[in-house]
């Protein structure tokens, strides 16, 4: 089990702060993105552990750098 506070976990939260920000459901950001929404889910779950490639699509699809992203 993920602490509140791992790396996966705070990840997470900020993709769905800043997905919930920008108007986009779970479908749409994985569509526009290119991910599965159950992918998706299961990043902002802190579930699972994307890549550095999936990080930059994330990225993209918020239309954002990575270094925005990952602050928390």
């Amino acid at each position: 089990m993920e602490t509140l506070n791992s790396p996966k976990v705070l990840f997470g939260r900020r993709v769905k702060q800043l997905r919930l920000q920008a108007g986009l459901s779970q479908e749409a950001f994985a569509h526009k993105c290119g991910l599965d929404r159950t992918y998706v889910s299961g990043i902002e779950r802190g579930l699972r552990n994307p890549t550095l490639e999936v990080i930059a699509i994330i990225a993209r699809g918020l239309e954002m750098e990575i270094k925005h992203l990952i602050e928390f």
